[in-house]
């Protein structure tokens, strides 16, 4: 047999085995933990969109896999107990949505297997060794803070050409919200805008944010959205409406809600994206050997009511290039 005969027996040899081990596994009901910093939906079950594309991808419900679910409710420091529960209950692997979740995770355990989405830019975190080579229990979809922080700011100064100072808002106790913070900050300096930091960590310290911008009023404000802002948003929204501050947000349903404008991608795809890293390492592949991917699109939203109310004239440049227009 030569060399080429046998590497090609041998392959065939080990797809078999694979195929074998798969197929005594069938058998199995898989259990698939969901760990995350916000609060359940009202039916207290884990992302439809996420049941659904598993079960897409050949994972029926009840059938192939069950689904337990944790949230946080905005207290990140519940999060290492939430995971060691899921741990308890022996699920198979997590999915972790925000960098607190996954970072709860994976120094809960270094051989359950996690998938993180929402979690910020993974390699600066600590999450995985590199995004092409993970390396560890942990890969999933990754944030590119950098680009992102340039983006938002290349557009806000397109919406408000004047602007020289705008407050951050971000979750300060977030590791990788305050990286995405610190990217922001360099990238405006570029720009000439004065940034004005307010760091929360809690719920009682929004006062004190918004009450920071009644006294040193900003051109303009960028939220950032981790649990514990996305459960304050609207107390947000409303600050900024009542002062006529421009805003702007990482995803569209922020903006759908009154605020100005959002560049960022779509909750949804990331749901999907992290639903087939599950099914892989079901299947038996390593976190280790899965690179980290980034959603494929970021969408622009731009809600032109809220622009007539804080009486802003949204360049037509600017129009034509959003990806969603709410009148």
């Amino acid at each position: 047999m030569d060399r080429r005969t046998f590497v090609a027996a041998f392959g065939g040899v080990l797809v078999g085995c694979a195929r074998i081990a798969w197929a005594q596994q069938a058998g199995k009901v898989w259990r698939v933990g969901y760990l995350a910093g916000g609060v359940p939906s009202p039916d207290g079950a884990v992302p439809l969109l996420l049941r659904n594309e598993l079960n897409a991808l050949g994972f029926v419900e009840q059938k192939d896999v069950v689904f337990d679910g944790r949230w946080a409710e905005g207290h990140n420091e519940r999060l290492p107990a939430l995971a060691a529960e899921l741990l308890a209950r022996k699920v198979d692997l997590i999915v972790a949505f925000g960098d607190p979740a996954a970072q709860a995770a994976k120094q809960t355990s270094s051989t359950v297997p996690v998938i993180a989405l929402s979690a910020g830019d993974m390699a600066e975190t600590g999450l995985v060794a590199s995004l092409a080579r993970p390396g560890g229990n942990v890969t999933g979809v990754n944030d590119p803070a950098a680009v992102l922080a340039a983006k938002r700011l290349a557009i806000l100064k397109e919406l408000v050409p004047t602007a020289k100072r705008m407050a951050v808002l971000w979750n300060a106790g977030n590791y990788a919200m305050t990286l995405r913070y610190r990217e922001i900050e360099r990238e405006a300096k570029s720009l000439g805008i004065t940034i004005d930091p307010l760091g929360v960590r809690e719920p009682d310290e929004f006062d004190s944010a918004l009450a920071a911008m009644d006294r040193a009023r900003p051109d303009a404000l960028m939220m950032l959205t981790d649990a514990l802002t996305n459960l304050n948003r609207q107390r947000v929204l409303d600050y900024v409406s009542s002062r006529q501050i421009p805003g702007i947000y990482e995803f569209g349903y922020v903006v759908k809600a009154g605020g100005l404008v959002s560049y960022g991608s779509d909750p949804s795809e990331s749901l999907r994206l992290a639903a087939r890293y599950v099914a892989k390492v079901l299947k038996g592949a390593r976190p280790a050997d899965l690179p980290v991917e980034q959603p494929n699109r970021y969408f622009l939203v731009i809600n032109l009511k809220t622009a007539r109310s804080l009486g802003l004239n949204i360049p037509p440049s600017l129009l034509v290039r959003a990806d969603e227009v709410i009148e």
